[in-house]
Formats: structure tokens, C-alpha cells, sequence
């Protein structure tokens, strides 16, 4: 007799992580249900290879009653909640819609579970933004939060009222305390794809310069591939429970653009340009994770270094533009 699918419902589905997160959990039998905001486009780049193996549903982080039709349609066993405003340059301009979606929108998810079904798992994408201006080096579960932005504000609010729920009603509701997790699907906007995809450029003749904010600031940099696999081992525990997912490294953006460069046979000292358009208002400094909890409780422990990640970004973007480049030029027919 064979035994029922888990199902899983994913907000945020079309982002970086949604996308390496529906992949992870077919991969293992899942059925995977998306959510997705209704609009006149959506974007499902990331998901192309795998659009027909996933359900598409509508729903909207702003609208507790559609997500509880949706939880009561199709009754997921565990429900990721991927889905924020998470630019944190953009949390500056739109602190109030950064409120709504990442802050109040895991309310509105929490309750429909409550709702709905209480034995549904929920996994919260809380960030290492929420340290902010750190206390202390490394940063674990019990480091006190110092956010520097709407963005690490909202997240913090997403944070507790998840610790509230498990707490109040007694959800199966975990929190994922993710570090910078970057990979070649990463949005143009973030700067580590920023730097990718513009020594790719530079590389093939496109431009001449990268204009970029603070080379100094330091992050915890890991895969998003591997990412994923901590957020699902969060729900397969007997109880819930708040983990930081981090490699234990810092590197400074400086250097990201060092090793960046270099792959492709270039020096990024005759390229970057430091441009003060970017840098924060409150500049988060120095953020490293101390993984101890997700390796002694999990068993999990990330599988892809520093410069091959970068290396990945770069070839990919590489080979991305060559690809544009060559579409442009072929002739119509």
C-alpha cells in the first residue's frame, strides 16, 4: 500500500529560496503547492523547469481571508513562509508595505493555521538583519536583537509573534535565523549578484565600471541551495524550535569583489566605484553566525565554500549575458 504525498504550501515561491526550496521537497515526493499574488504578471523565471510539477494558487500575505481558503482547500502538512518585501534598501522608501508583508503578514499566516488546521507546520524566514548593530561575535539563538532598517524591524516582529504562537496555542512553528544566502538566481538588486552580474558585463565589453556602497561591510555568506534543506529538518523535528543557519565565515564585500574579478580574469581595483547612492542610512557592519545548534540538532552544516559560491555566481552570469548577447545579435527571420 502506498502512502499519501506530504503536501507543502510555499509563499514566496517565485523568489531565490522558494524556488531551491520546491526542488528540495520534490525531490522527495512532495506535493508542492505555490503561492502566488494575483497581478497582471508574475514572474516564474526561477521556476520554469519545474512549472508543471507544482500547483499555482492565489493568495496574498495582506489577506487573512485568502489565505484561510487556501489552507482549507488544499490542507498542507507544512506551509514555508518565504514571501517578505526582503530588499532592505527598499524597506527605507516602503517602510509601511515592509510592515505589512513581512511583519503582519506572518500574523495573518500564523492565525489562518490556527484557524485552519493546528497541527500544520510552519517554518518562518526570520534574517540575520534582525541583529543589526551586533552585541555580540558571533551571533547565535540567544543574541539579543539590534535592527538597523524596516526591513530587520519587520523581521523581528515576524520573529516574535512566531515565538508567540508556538508558545500561545501550540503550533509547530519554527523559526530558520538565515545569514546572507546568495546563489546565481539571486535578484539583479542584491549586491552580490550586483557584483556577479556586473563583472560579468565588464568582462564581455558591456561596461567600463561597477558602482557599488560600502565595500567594507562584512557578511556571513552561504549557498541558498544548501540553505533549504535546514528550513525542511526544522519541520521533521519532534519540536520546534529557533535556529541560526549560517557558515561561521565573514567576508567583506570588498573581498566578494576581489574573488569576483578575479574569476574572470580581472582586478576590481580598475573597476568599483564607491558611490554614496548606496550606502544605508544605518549601516549594519558586521554580521557572522555561530551554527552550532542547526549542526548538533539538525545534522546540518552547509556543503558549498565561500569562493565557490562565488565562482558559481559569476560563471553563471557569465554565460547569462553571452547568451543575451547572442540573441540580440542573431538575425531575424
Amino acid at each position: 500500500m502506498t502512502s499519501t504525498p506530504k503536501r507543502a504550501l510555499i509563499t514566496g515561491i517565485t523568489g531565490q529560496d522558494g524556488s531551491y526550496l520546491a526542488e528540495f521537497l520534490l525531490a522527495r515526493d512532495y506535493e508542492v503547492v505555490g503561492m502566488v499574488r494575483r497581478s497582471s504578471t508574475v514572474n516564474f523565471e526561477r521556476l520554469g523547469h519545474l512549472q508543471d510539477r507544482i500547483e499555482f494558487v492565489p493568495g496574498d500575505l495582506l489577506d487573512e481571508v485568502s489565505l484561510i481558503h487556501l489552507l482549507r482547500t488544499h490542507r498542507p502538512a507544512e506551509v514555508y513562509n518565504l514571501a517578505a518585501q526582503s530588499f532592505v534598501q527598499t524597506s527605507f522608501s516602503q517602510p509601511v508595505l515592509t510592515a505589512e508583508s513581512t511583519a503582519l503578514g506572518v500574523t495573518r499566516v500564523l492565525d489562518a493555521i490556527r484557524f485552519v488546521d493546528p497541527t500544520i507546520r510552519f517554518y518562518q524566514a526570520s534574517s540575520s538583519e534582525m541583529f543589526g548593530k551586533v552585541v555580540e561575535v558571533p551571533q547565535r539563538e540567544s543574541t539579543p536583537f539590534y535592527p538597523r532598517s524596516p526591513y530587520g524591524v519587520a523581521k523581528v516582529y515576524g520573529h516574535w509573534i512566531t515565538v508567540n504562537y508556538r508558545e500561545s496555542y501550540g503550533l509547530h512553528a519554527s523559526s530558520g535565523i538565515l545569514f546572507n544566502h546568495e546563489s546565481e538566481r539571486r535578484g539583479l538588486e542584491f549586491v552580490t549578484r550586483k557584483i556577479s552580474y556586473g563583472v560579468a558585463k565588464i568582462k564581455l565589453g558591456l561596461a567600463d565600471e561597477l558602482r557599488l556602497g560600502n565595500l567594507e561591510a562584512q557578511r556571513d555568506w552561504g549557498y541558498a541551495g544548501d540553505y533549504v534543506e535546514a528550513m525542511w529538518l526544522m519541520l521533521q523535528q519532534d519540536e520546534p524550535g529557533d535556529y541560526v543557519v549560517a557558515t561561521g565565515e565573514t567576508h567583506s564585500v570588498r573581498e566578494f569583489c576581489e574573488l569576483a574579478f578575479a574569476h574572470a580574469g580581472l582586478d576590481y581595483r580598475d573597476h568599483v566605484v564607491q558611490d554614496e547612492r548606496f550606502f544605508r542610512p544605518a549601516e549594519v557592519d558586521l554580521l557572522v553566525g555561530d551554527p552550532s545548534k542547526a549542526r548538533q540538532v539538525l545534522g546540518w552544516q552547509p556543503r558549498t565554500s565561500f569562493p565557490e559560491l562565488v565562482q558559481q555566481m559569476v560563471d553563471a552570469d557569465l554565460e547569462l549575458v553571452r547568451s543575451d548577447l547572442e540573441r540580440h545579435r542573431a538575425p531575424r527571420l
